[in-house]
This record gives structure tokens, C-alpha cells and sequence, in this order.
């Protein structure tokens, strides 16, 4: 396909929940992390009378790891999303609220969170006295090579990584039991893929418009067209972490 093609695909072509599917064969993406996350959550499931999933998406994953404990809830901050894990989560008697809604202090035994942001502090609130924390993160070096092949300005957390992520659980009062950091090639094979990326994860490149990258999409067009991709690297960590203290 020409550019205006990809372009005009890449802006109109409806995105939902977190399918990552739509990128098949354009985009490759972290999926060789030296952890399985979803294991991990697995592992600690038959132990939890009670679990909160942070950012569940349209709730893909969530359902896909049913039977869930007796009280199940779930946050979701991007609008589109919710009716979409509504509609998906509330069969399997899951509570899903707007990021952000308030939980009763010691609520859950277990809270996972893949790919959300969160405040430490209130992760402690939230979980019980010996509940376990599983995240996995973004880090914030993550795809860098878009933003500088675009000469847009590197991602404002650039410093979050685990490092930073332990010492911030730690302060906040929890123990670090585990954790892992990793770093992944990803390919980018056409600018229609880059675009819709782009549209989707709006924190990559805050503003991004075609507009104003236009020169340097077209530039990339046509190296991508040449067959050369562009290359960058996932940044990934991820953590478990536990209440401790009564």
C-alpha cells in the first residue's frame, strides 16, 4: 500500500479492549520476556478469596483465567474499554469500576496489574496484611528508538524501571519478594502500523498528530518500503510484592 493508504487505514480502523491482534504481521511485539506473567498470576489465584485487576483492557485476560475468586473486581481507565470488559467480566461476577474508584482499605488479597500505572501507597491500603502485589510493567525506555526516529522528545517517565519501581513499593511499606527486568527487539514493518500504535498508546508521542510528523513518516515510508523496518527494543519488568506488616 502507498502512504495516504496506510495513513488513512492507520486513523480509522477501530481499536478495541487490548487486541494486539490488528499488528499480526506488521509489528512484532515483547512477547519472548524471560517471566510469564499470566503464570505468575496463576500461581497465586487458588490461595485468594479476594482479587483486584488493574487496567484489565476489555477484560481478555481477566476472563481467560476463570474460575476467579468469590470477589473479583477490575479498573479500566481508558473510556472505550469499559463496556467492553462490562460486558465481558460482569457474567463472571465481576465488579468493574472506572480507574481511579475508591476501594475499601484491606479489600483484596491479590492485586495484578499488567502494563497499568499505580501509587504504591495505594496498593498498600488495598491489600490485606499478607496480600501479594503482581505487576508487570512498561518501562520507560520502552520503543525510544520511534521518538528519536520521529525527532520527537523522549517519553517523560524515561527513569521509571524496576529499580525505581522496588524502591518506591519498599518505601511505601511493601516487600520486594521477586522481580525480573528485560529488554526485547521489536520490529516495525510499515508506517500504517506505526501510526496506529502510535494512536493507540497516546503516551509513547503525548499529541502526536500525522500533521506535524509528516516529513519524517514519509521518510521512514519509504526506508520501510526499501525493506529496511524500523528496529527498536521493549523495555520490560516486572515484580511481586507483599503486605507484611499488620
Amino acid at each position: 500500500m502507498g502512504y495516504e493508504e496506510l495513513i488513512r487505514e492507520a486513523l480509522t480502523t477501530p481499536f478495541q479492549g487490548w487486541d494486539w491482534a490488528v499488528f499480526r504481521g506488521r509489528m512484532t511485539t515483547a512477547d519472548d520476556l524471560p517471566w510469564d506473567y499470566e503464570e505468575l498470576v496463576r500461581e497465586r489465584l487458588p490461595k485468594a478469596a479476594s482479587l483486584l485487576d488493574l487496567g484489565t483492557g476489555g477484560g481478555e485476560l481477566l476472563s481467560s483465567l476463570a474460575p476467579l475468586p468469590p470477589r473479583t473486581a477490575a479498573t479500566e481507565g481508558y473510556a472505550p474499554n469499559l463496556p467492553i470488559a462490562r460486558r465481558r467480566l460482569e457474567p463472571l461476577g465481576v465488579e468493574v469500576a472506572e480507574a481511579g474508584s475508591a476501594f475499601p482499605g484491606g479489600s483484596f488479597e491479590l492485586i495484578v496489574n499488567r502494563h497499568e500505572a499505580y501509587e504504591p501507597r495505594e496498593i498498600r491500603r488495598l491489600l490485606t496484611p499478607g496480600g501479594t502485589y503482581v505487576t508487570q510493567q512498561v518501562g520507560g525506555r520502552d520503543l525510544e528508538e520511534i521518538n528519536q526516529a520521529l525527532d520527537a522528545p523522549p517519553h517523560e517517565d524515561h527513569g521509571w524501571d524496576l529499580a525505581t519501581a522496588a524502591a518506591a513499593l519498599t518505601e511505601a511499606g511493601l516487600d520486594v519478594t521477586w522481580c525480573r527486568e528485560s529488554s526485547q527487539p521489536v520490529t516495525i514493518d510499515d508506517v500504517g502500523a506505526l501510526v496506529r500504535y502510535l494512536r493507540v498508546v497516546s503516551w509513547q508521542i503525548p499529541g502526536f498528530t500525522v500533521e506535524e510528523y509528516e516529513d519524517r513518516l514519509r521518510a521512514l515510508h519509504a526506508e520501510m518500503a526499501g525493506g529496511r523496518p524500523l528496529r527498536a527494543t521493549a523495555h520490560r519488568f516486572a515484580l511481586i510484592a507483599q503486605h507484611v506488616h499488620a
